[in-house]
């Protein structure tokens, strides 16, 4: 059984706003896109629903997008769950390395995805 996913508070920009731009019929509905990505990342990172959220309607939220965009391309026969998967594997598949660690205080090593994730959580409770 899967848990529903915490909706978006930023339906303009982020993740929601860019995919719901795609000119792209297997990304005709944000909604679903949404509820997609962050079934993934909630799976892959094993993160609180609050963070992903935060991670998917931030500025790296609409990169993982442009990710999913990319796999989406014309050239490519996928869906939007497999290009959502493919993006999520990839981002998992990253390490954060030292220079990036050093301008975000996120450890080095950390999965790409896991450690912006946590410090979408992170930069929101600093601002609270």
């Amino acid at each position: 059984m899967t848990r529903a996913a915490l909706p978006s508070q930023n339906e303009v920009w982020g993740f929601y706003g860019t995919i719901s731009h795609l000119e792209d019929p297997r990304a005709s509905d944000p909604n679903e896109a949404w509820k997609l990505a962050f079934d993934a990342i909630r799976q892959a990172t094993h993160l609180g629903d609050e963070a992903i959220r935060l991670f998917l309607d931030s500025r790296n939220g609409r990169h993982f997008a442009d990710d999913v965009a990319n796999a989406l391309s014309p050239s490519q026969n996928t869906t939007l769950k497999e290009a959502i998967l493919a993006a999520t594997e990839r981002w998992m598949g990253w390490t954060i390395t030292r220079r990036t660690s050093r301008e975000t205080g996120i450890p080095a090593g950390l999965p790409y995805l896991t450690g912006f994730v946590a410090n979408a959580e992170i930069e929101a409770d600093l601002i609270a």
